[in-house]
């Protein structure tokens, strides 16, 4: 099955969210509230922030979870300013470390105010996150979520070593990722269960599909580098940064030994040509990288929906399932 058998009903990601576009909006108020302060820069910084809204996907998949067990209420709004909150502490502290002049179109707080500030206001974020949890006795919530702090830091140092050594397997890509991209979603959805429900069973399952969910939200990640030069622009930033995806993984155990060792050596260049760029991307492609790649993200997302259908789902399944299936379709 390929991405365009399982295509969602809807077009934007502004038509799937549609079901939770109220709750949405009261989250953005809630959040703007809960991270407000009286310390001058800071706040100046946090008002730059608030400007550079996203997606929002991480709190769509705790809202339309909780609408699946139960109601959206105080704890939903919560749980769903805890994960923001974590979320973008680690896009800051990731932007510091990767030196990143630009995010989401505008320029990185590290860019305007300084590597010190920006570190700064993440840990700020992540204090706040916990505040929140122990003004309101989310005990279970803060346990969620810092387990997910521990895994993505694990997965970002088990990458760093990992890139270092230029030893990527497919077993280690999926540890990997497992940790540092699918650990937070599976902890919204999670975090969205046990806002709507007791039932253990259920919060776990959850956590079980959005770590299904998340795997495949990152191979389409990764997927989009070898893309088309006329399909999204790609960036090719993970072949410029050394990176071994799993469309490369896969491209790599298609291909002979001495072509293996030719691309090898052309991903370990620290600056790479144009020519070796597109030589690369060629060889996913003529080694079928990309549909591997894509068949392993469709069944992530078919195992993930198996798991929903063994579950008591009282509304909002369809939404749920067009919110997955927008994900590994974007095209961005």
């Amino acid at each position: 099955m390929s991405t365009t058998d399982i295509l969602s009903k809807k077009n934007s990601l502004s038509e799937v969210t549609a079901p939770v576009k109220d709750d949405l909006a009261v989250f953005r108020k809630f959040f703007k509230n809960e991270i407000s302060s009286e310390v001058f820069l800071l706040d100046q910084i946090i008002q730059y922030l608030l400007r550079q809204k996203g997606k929002e996907i991480r709190p769509t998949f705790v809202f339309m979870t909780a609408r699946m067990f139960g109601n959206i209420d105080d704890r939903s709004f919560i749980a769903a300013t805890m994960v923001e909150l974590l979320h973008t502490a680690t896009l800051i502290h990731d932007d510091v470390v990767d030196e990143a002049d630009k995010r989401r179109g505008f320029l990185s707080i590290n860019k305007i105010w300084r590597n010190k500030a920006g570190v700064l206001l993440g840990d700020f974020l992540l204090s706040k996150g916990l505040l929140i949890a122990l003004e309101h006795k989310e005990y279970k919530l803060l346990h969620v979520l810092s387990d997910a702090v521990k895994k993505m830091s694990e997965g970002e140092l088990r990458q760093l070593k990992t890139s270092n050594l230029f030893n990527m397997t497919e077993e280690r890509y999926f540890q990997i990722i497992s940790e540092k991209t699918a650990s937070l979603i599976a902890a919204c959805c999670q975090c969205g269960a046990i806002a709507a429900t007791d039932d253990d069973y259920i919060a776990e399952a959850m956590h079980n599909v959005g770590l299904d969910i998340g795997i495949a939200f990152q191979i389409k990640d990764d997927l989009f580098d070898y893309g088309r030069d006329d399909i999204g622009k790609p960036t090719r930033n993970d072949i410029k940064e050394r990176k071994v995806t799993l469309p490369l993984i896969y491209a790599l155990e298609n291909a002979s030994k001495p072509k293996q060792l030719h691309i090898r050596r052309l991903m370990r260049k620290r600056k790479k040509t144009n020519k070796d760029i597109n030589k690369i991307v060629a060889f996913v492609h003529e080694y079928n990288g990309l549909e591997a790649a894509e068949k392993k993200m469709v069944e992530y997302t078919e195992n993930a929906l198996a798991t929903l259908r063994t579950l008591p789902v009282k509304r909002g399944f369809e939404d749920f399932e067009d919110l997955i299936r927008f994900i590994i379709t974007r095209n961005k």
